[in-house]
């Protein structure tokens, strides 16, 4: 039988879609390649000359707040070690007093043991903890007197030695919290320091001369400002003075015999500004470094510390401590030898010399030298002595 041809319809190839796939990869990488050129062309835009200035003053400012923990943190540590080595000290005569009346114990109990008496007593007299013992009142009752004292004097001795120390271990303690931030105020002042540095490397020339004419600009209104104060403290000086000669003519009733209007007081002020101001202008020219107290280099408090020091005035390490001692004056009101604190967090001090003008060691990179006090914002000024 033939083979019946088969009815079949032939099938027909389908065209597939690669062609759309392809079309849309293609669209996809275009759009991936724009967003990159995009991120590319659009980088974050570099801050201005003026930005870098504020962002660099910032960072000064946080490493001179970061300067005063770690001086007080280095002043709290000094403090503790010294106060640590006297309880040390004292707990070793702790320890000799307790071994003499062990001792004086000892030999009672040789002599009893010697004599017969209450021979197992000699365990008790050399024991370590004989607390035990002394609460039993038949042996307290067997003992001389100076026997008794002799057990007391122990007692109080050891109780002395312990109770040192526990107070030598707890300052030690102290000490290691003071010294771990010592070292963390060191490394923030370190970090703000290396910060304000990255972002002055990163000028260009010409940034660095825009940078550089930003601060004459700056000095320049801050030495403006410093001339008008200057002429407002010698117009009142000069009518206080007038006042003062029309007073002293009064009383005079003019003989001509008036003895001045200066105080003994007013006199030695006088004299410690004018030894103040010598030390401070000695230092002009020495470099800025942080923690340090001088003679070869200064912080802000350090230099104001030793000047007054000079003057025969201590005052405390810190700005911070420093702004608590002394009289408050007004601006306006200032004298040679006043200390002048900057910033709301007390940051910063100087030592002004008159005429609006200060001594001070500014920051990290600069020397002791003179400018006007409104180089930076004021926070409020004391007359030391």
């Amino acid at each position: 039988m033939p083979a019946l041809a088969s009815h079949r319809k032939p099938r027909t190839r389908v065209r597939t879609t690669a062609p759309a796939i392809g079309l849309t990869t293609a669209a996809l990488a275009s759009v991936t390649l724009l967003s990159t050129q995009s991120a590319v062309a659009a980088p974050d835009p570099k801050p201005s000359v003026e930005d870098v200035q504020k962002k660099v003053d910032d960072l000064y400012r946080q490493a001179g707040t970061a300067t005063q923990r770690y001086n007080q943190a280095k002043e709290a540590s000094a403090a503790q070690r010294a106060k640590v080595d006297t309880l040390l000290d004292d707990v070793a005569k702790r320890a000799d007093k307790l071994n003499d009346a062990r001792r004086t114990l000892g030999t009672y109990a040789a002599a009893q043991y010697r004599s017969g008496s209450i021979a197992p007593s000699a365990t008790f007299f050399l024991a370590d903890d004989p607390q035990s013992y002394f609460d039993q009142s038949q042996l307290m009752d067997r003992m001389t007197s100076r026997q008794q004292k002799a057990i007391t004097d122990f007692r109080t001795q050891q109780a002395k030695a312990a109770k040192k120390r526990a107070e030598a271990v707890r300052s030690l303690e102290t000490l290691t919290t003071t010294q771990a931030t010592l070292r963390t105020s060191k490394q923030d002042v370190q970090t703000k320091l290396g910060e304000a540095r990255t972002l002055l490397s990163k000028l260009t020339a010409e940034e660095k001369a825009r940078l550089a004419e930003i601060e004459r600009k700056k000095e320049a209104e801050a030495k403006r400002k410093a001339q008008e104060l200057a002429k407002q403290q010698a117009a009142a000086k000069a009518e206080a003075d007038r006042k003062a000669e029309e007073a002293a003519k009064e009383s005079g009733s003019g003989s001509g015999t008036g003895t001045g209007t200066g105080t003994g007081s007013d006199s030695g002020a006088t004299t410690k500004a004018e030894q103040v101001l010598a030390f401070a202008r000695a230092q002009i020219g020495k470099p800025y470094v942080w923690g340090a107290t001088g003679p070869a280099s200064y912080d802000c408090s350090g230099l104001t510390q030793a000047a007054w020091k000079a003057a025969g005035v201590d005052i405390p390490r810190t700005t911070w401590d420093q702004v608590e001692i002394g009289t408050r004056v007004a601006t306006a009101d200032l004298r040679p030898g006043d200390l002048v604190f900057f910033y709301d967090d007390i940051s910063h001090v100087g030592i002004y010399k008159g005429d609006g003008m200060m001594i001070h060691a500014p920051k990290p990179g600069a020397n002791v030298r003179e400018e006007s006090i409104y180089y930076m914002p004021i926070y409020g000024s004391v007359r030391p002595a």
